[in-house]
């Protein structure tokens, strides 16, 4: 699989994300995000443009770029999956969906299938609890899922067909996402409620009892 080149124009966005923090080497995290929505990962050129780009050394940013686990070091997939096996959603499901994953997709934690389609990931938490088992496509929510649910949502990328997440936007691709990981706004934002009924529901009870947080010692 061939990694596409960073091109002139690549660094000039990237000179721009760097452009908007008051430290510019503030910007690598973003500026990784969006080295890998081209390439489709980190690559050591990727490395190198971002030290070049923020007068780093080679080595500080590989020394980032290895410590989160959202940038890899191998050529993802079209799409991420990401399914939580945390506590919560193991107990709920969230090991029998990983099952299904693997033994339908043929690939296991951080493997991309042959066809470039799929990357998968076994993550330890996606802060929803409350709608667990959890899984992400592009860190985009698919909420309460099951085997059932979860065969069909992955005839349906495999197809290309629509797929709309249940608290965001219809899915495109992990490219698309590192783009507005990296702060380019896609102008989508919109689409995507701000909380679900279940996420409401511990504020909602706090408001009929007329509960209030104890203040912080030392709070005016």
């Amino acid at each position: 699989m061939s990694i596409k080149v960073i091109s002139e124009e690549d660094i000039k966005t990237l000179e721009t994300l760097a452009a908007k923090y008051p430290e510019r080497r503030s910007a690598l995290l973003p500026m990784l995000h969006y080295v890998q929505s081209i390439q489709g990962m980190v690559s050591p050129a990727g490395i190198q443009v971002c030290a070049q780009v923020l007068d780093l050394t080679p080595a500080e940013v590989a020394a980032v770029a290895t410590f989160y686990t959202m940038y890899k070091r191998f050529p993802m997939g079209k799409h991420h999956i990401g399914v939580c096996t945390n506590t919560m959603c193991a107990l709920l499901g969230g090991d029998e969906l990983w099952k299904e994953l693997t033994d339908t997709l043929g690939i296991g934690h951080d493997e991309t299938t042959a066809d470039g389609l799929f990357t998968l990931e076994r993550i330890e938490c996606q802060a929803a609890c409350t709608v667990a088992p959890v899984v992400t496509v592009n860190w985009e929510f698919m909420d309460s899922m099951n085997p059932k649910s979860l065969r069909e949502l992955i005839d349906k990328l495999k197809i290309g067909a629509p797929v709309q997440s249940t608290r965001g936007i219809k899915i495109t691709s992990i490219a698309e996402t590192g783009k507005v990981l990296a702060g380019i706004n896609d102008g989508k934002y919109q689409e995507s409620p701000l909380a679900d009924d279940s996420m409401l529901a511990g504020l909602r009870v706090a408001q009929e009892r007329k509960m209030k947080a104890p203040a912080a010692k030392g709070a005016k």
